[in-house]
C-alpha cells in the first residue's frame, strides 16, 4: 500500500467509525439513540485504533493533518509530502462520511432535527464562542500533539511517525484520544482534526439529506485554525525541551 493509500484508507476508517458513533448516538430510532457522551468518546476512540492500526505500517497513521504539520515542523517528515498526505486525509475524511450517510441513510430520513444530522458530519460549539471555541480546539489539539510527541523515542530520529507500529502503537494514541474527549470535548465536540470536520462538513453540503440545514459554515474555520494553532505550539515547544 502507497502512503497516499494508508492514509486515505486509515482515514476513511476513522470518520465511517468515529462519525458512525455520532450517528447511533444522535439520529432517530438507531439503537443506540440517545446512549450519551461516553458512547461517543469511546467510540473516537477506538476509531483512531481501527485508523492507526490500518496506516501505521504504510504511512505513519498520521490522519491528520496537524500531526503531519508537527511533525513537518520538528524535522520528523518531509515537507515536501505534507501537501500529499493533507489531501489523503481529506479524501478519506469525505469518503468515511459518506459512508457514514449511506449505513444510517433511513434514519437521516427519519430524523427531522436538522441540526442533529450536522452534527453527526460536523462539529459545533455546546455554547457559541469564537475566541473560547478556537482556545478549546488550540488547547485540545496541543494536548494531542505534544502528548504524541511523548510518546517518540529519540533514537528513530525521522520516522514517519513518533509512536510504534501496529496494535500496541495504536492503543496509547486510542487512549489519548478518548481521555481529551472526555476531559476537554464537551465545549466544542473536540475536531482536534482539521480534516475530520472539514470533510464531512463538504459532504454535508453536498449530499441530498432530507430536512437539511445550513453546513455553518461561518463557524468551520474554527475547527481548522484551533487544531493548527494547538499543533504548532506544540511542535515548537517540543523542540525547545529537546535542546
Amino acid at each position: 500500500m502507497t502512503p497516499f493509500a494508508a492514509e486515505l484508507i486509515g482515514t476513511m476508517f476513522l470518520i465511517l467509525l468515529g462519525n458512525g458513533v455520532v450517528a447511533n448516538v444522535v439520529l432517530k430510532s438507531t439503537k443506540g439513540c440517545n446512549s450519551g457522551w461516553m458512547v461517543i468518546t469511546t467510540g473516537w476512540a477506538l476509531s483512531v485504533f481501527a485508523g492507526v492500526v490500518i496506516a501505521a505500517p504504510y504511512s505513519g497513521a498520521h490522519l491528520n493533518p496537524v500531526v503531519t504539520l508537527a511533525l513537518a515542523i520538528t524535522g520528523k517528515f518531509n515537507w515536501d509530502q505534507v501537501g500529499l498526505f493533507i489531501l489523503a486525509q481529506l479524501l478519506g475524511a469525505m469518503l468515511g462520511a459518506f459512508l457514514v450517510w449511506l449505513l444510517y441513510k433511513p434514519h437521516f430520513d427519519s430524523t427531522e432535527d436538522s441540526l442533529s444530522q450536522l452534527a453527526v458530519f460536523s462539529t459545533g460549539p455546546a455554547i457559541r464562542h469564537p475566541v473560547s471555541n478556537l482556545f478549546s480546539e488550540a488547547v485540545g489539539t496541543f494536548v494531542l500533539i505534544f502528548v504524541i510527541f511523548s510518546f517518540t523515542n529519540p533514537e528513530i530520529g525521522n520516522e514517519k511517525t513518533p509512536i510504534g507500529m501496529g496494535a500496541l502503537g495504536a492503543l496509547p494514541v486510542a487512549f489519548l484520544v478518548w481521555g481529551i474527549g472526555l476531559s476537554l470535548g464537551g465545549t466544542t465536540g473536540y475536531a482536534i482534526n482539521p480534516a475530520r470536520d472539514l470533510g464531512p462538513r463538504l459532504m454535508h453540503t453536498l449530499l441530498p439529506l432530507k430536512n437539511k440545514c445550513s453546513s455553518d459554515w461561518q463557524y468551520a474555520w474554527i475547527p481548522i485554525l484551533g487544531p493548527v494553532l494547538g499543533a504548532s505550539a506544540a511542535a515548537l515547544l517540543y523542540m525547545v525541551l529537546q535542546k
